[in-house]
């Protein structure tokens, strides 16, 4: 149902009242998002995000079963589950009920490694398969294939590709793919802000999926972010954004004007990237999804990394990119380069897409009104066009630090 939401206003103003979506009504528009861009029909979509939903607790009660075999777990287009496992001995498809929805589980058999041995040869190996390339690589775990991907760029790319990938096949002692990488992963913060003009919505709130900007303290110049969802500790109201983000930050509304966040902290280290700003105005659990941001939508609850499969469609709003849905692509990714303070661990998720620009880092990443992560960077094709973007979890926010959510109905 559409409901209203009355937001005073600061200064000479009037007040306003912006519709807000709960969560049928914000399915509803990412379904016809999905359909969009994957053709089909909106209602095949919507029911696929509604069984996406539901079988949540079906695919870990799958992941505990068989954990000892496991080597990846994802959904189908429809939302049908896909199990790959190690070893020869065959195990039954099965049909199970999620919700209103029918759901089937497809077994394969005989990978060559669990997702843990995968896993493993990451944390165990991510140096040395550094120092065999030019450019440290990008590392994730393909969950249909039971594979470690080897994210690799131009001039790695252009030696003897398969002499390299039987190195790290024996290094590791796990599958390996080389996946080519057209350009390096480049933050999404790097991005000037020019002074263009806004849309004329105002309102004394600080939500997610808006614009923030803030100066660098080493050439001056001032950069735009997202903010991401609202948080609390309890005592203090707070927005949080990607933590390579500028320290210092204004929002700016959607009539121009400019509200100070205080600096709270940043955490980006190996599996984190988040900055905590305080606002008392970062009270409501809403965030804007739309690229127009006309409306918002609350907050209802979250879903983590645990919780997210390859294969499971979500969306985003960037500052500049707008809104996208598109589908994960690995739940155990690690970027390439130095963007964690060092190398990254294999706990971000890359999504394919569609659309991701400079000005995007910290934006809410979100399916209907539930809370999925906060958009750290991005890889870039040949022509500058969105590759792929990754996020980190909304289970990884700072510890004290809690999301703001509204009771469901």
């Amino acid at each position: 149902m559409l409901s209203l939401l009355a937001l005073a206003v600061a200064g000479p103003a009037a007040a306003q009242a912006w519709p807000v979506q709960r969560e049928a009504e914000a399915l509803a528009v990412d379904a016809a998002e999905v359909a969009r861009t994957e053709g089909g029909t909106a209602e095949a979509a919507l029911a696929e995000l509604r069984a996406q939903g539901a079988s949540v607790a079906l695919t870990e009660w799958i992941e505990g079963a068989y954990r000892d075999r496991l080597a990846g777990l994802s959904l189908d287009s429809g939302g049908d589950v896909s199990v790959l496992l190690t070893g020869r001995k065959p195990v039954a498809d099965m049909m199970a009920q999620a919700g209103e929805a029918t759901v089937v589980v497809r077994f394969r058999t005989g990978a060559k490694a669990t997702r843990d041995q995968l896993l493993a040869a990451i944390r165990e190996h991510q140096a040395a398969i550094r120092a065999m390339l030019a450019r440290p690589p990008a590392l994730g775990i393909d969950a249909r294939r039971g594979e470690l991907v080897v994210m690799i760029g131009g001039a790695d790319a252009a030696g003897d590709r398969e002499q390299l990938r039987k190195r790290i096949e024996r290094l590791t002692d796990v599958p390996v793919r080389l996946a080519p990488a057209d350009r390096p992963d480049g933050l999404l913060a790097g991005t000037v802000a020019p002074d263009i003009p806004l849309s004329p919505l105002v309102g004394p709130v600080v939500p997610g999926g808006s614009r923030v900007v803030g100066p660098d303290p080493i050439d001056g110049r001032r950069y735009i972010c997202t903010t991401g969802f609202a948080v609390s500790d309890g005592a203090r109201n707070a927005i949080v954004t990607a933590a390579h983000c500028p320290d210092t930050l204004e929002h700016i509304a959607t009539d121009g004007s400019r509200i100070p966040l205080p600096f709270v902290g940043q955490w980006g280290w190996g599996f984190q990237d988040v900055q905590v700003n305080l606002s008392p105005l970062a009270d409501r659990a809403v965030f804007f999804a739309d690229t127009a941001r006309t409306q918002v939508r609350q907050v209802e609850r979250q879903r983590g990394r645990a919780a997210t499969r390859v294969g499971d469609l979500v969306c985003h709003r960037g500052e500049r990119s707008g809104y996208s849905c598109a589908r994960v692509l690995m739940t155990d990714f690690a970027p390439s380069g130095d963007l964690c303070g060092g190398a990254c661990l294999p706990m971000w998720v890359a999504v394919a897409g569609p659309s991701c620009r400079g000005g995007d880092s910290g934006g809410p990443i979100f399916i209907g009104t539930t809370a999925i992560g906060l958009l750290k960077g991005s890889s870039y094709r040949g022509d500058r066009s969105c590759g792929f973007y990754y996020y980190m979890p909304i289970d990884y926010l700072p510890e004290g630090w809690r999301l703001l959510t509204v009771p469901r109905p």
